[in-house]
């Protein structure tokens, strides 16, 4: 029996849409070019010659996503944002150890590839990139039929950056006493947006466009605020820094802890700032307890600062000419376990 010759795009791989994809970020990608790129657009890997002028540096890595928050802008049909998301987020993991970033890759798949949301998300990719003085040097789109469901699509970022050996922050340097600056986030940031998706939809019954509980903005304008980076802020104060949590995943008791020595304590003192209105929104509306919310979000604070209490200062000055407040928001000292918020 014949059944006719089968073809990729009767398996639901459509090579003419995946060519118009890359017609449509190659332009994207030249404008996140920065020195040190070598080769062009298309080929098999991306070449970075490592800084001129560093005496003994180190690459620092980090592969990352940005959960669920890729629902709200698939569902909204917004998604010149979340590529922004995703850099932001992987540029402040690695900030946290003092390395500026030198490039970075992107992995998009769809069910049903569509160039116009490949160009929207590459676009956000970009001007993360842009942003943050790095160059998109590569990358994977792929068409997976069976393994998506349409229009959900994926998508992950892995970055790599550099350090002088000499300068890497972290647990080692801190010390009894160091103060604790806690950095502004610009909302929800990309964690806690299964439980935030779910009360907006099971308990507030709100669609993307209705107005966001005491907010003056839609409900997608507020889920899709862009991640918040903090490189350009800190930068100029990285030498006064002893080491850094970016609060994501786990909130400030799950990320704090990660960069204390044992025998010290992290004191969070959370009367000193206001917790913004959409996280009072999310727990009112979810009748979710204190501790949950300060583990599932980060509740205002994008990143916390740990420096001597000679630097806060310093570095909350930083910060401000960078249009991102900050703030002492407790101290280290000695103790068991590893952060206490009162």
């Amino acid at each position: 029996m014949t059944h006719g010759a089968l073809h990729y795009r009767s398996a639901g791989v459509n090579l003419a849409a995946s060519a118009d994809a890359k017609s449509r970020i190659s332009q994207l990608v030249g404008t996140t070019q920065r020195e040190g790129v070598l080769g062009a657009f298309g080929g098999f890997g991306g070449m970075f010659r490592m800084p001129r002028g560093m005496k003994s540096p180190v690459l620092v890595s980090s592969a990352d996503g940005v959960g669920t928050k890729i629902k709200v802008a698939i569902e909204s049909g917004r998604n010149g944002t979340i590529g922004h998301d995703l850099v932001n987020h992987c540029v402040n993991d690695i900030l946290v150890q003092g390395a500026s970033p030198l490039f970075f890759l992107d992995y998009l798949a769809f069910g049903a590839l569509e160039p116009a949301v490949v160009e929207a998300v590459v676009s956000g990719i970009a001007a993360g990139c842009r942003e943050n003085g790095c160059s998109l040097v590569g990358g994977e789109t792929a068409e997976m039929p069976g393994l998506y469901a349409p229009p959900d699509y994926d998508l992950a970022g892995f970055i790599v950056g550099c350090v002088e050996e000499d300068r890497i922050l972290g647990p080692a340097r801190v010390r009894d006493g160091d103060v604790l600056v806690g950095l502004e986030s610009s909302g929800l940031h990309t964690n806690g947006y299964s439980l935030a998706r779910k009360i907006v939809n099971e308990r507030m019954n709100l669609g993307h466009d209705e107005p966001f509980p005491g907010m003056d903005a839609s409900v997608a304008d507020v889920l899709l605020t862009v991640h918040r980076s903090y490189l350009r802020a800190l930068l100029p104060v990285l030498d006064r820094i002893h080491a850094m949590a970016h609060i994501t995943g786990g909130g400030l008791p799950g990320n704090l802890g990660r960069v204390l020595p044992p025998g010290l304590v992290a004191a969070v003192n959370a009367a000193t700032w206001e917790v913004p209105a959409v996280f009072a929104a999310l727990a009112d509306a979810g009748e979710i307890g204190r501790e949950e919310m300060f583990r599932v979000f980060n509740m205002g604070v994008g990143m916390v600062v740990i420096a001597s209490a000679t630097d806060a200062n310093a570095i909350i000055q930083s910060a401000r000419v960078d249009g991102i407040v900050g703030w002492k928001l407790g101290e280290v000292q000695p103790g068991k376990g590893s952060v206490v918020i009162s």
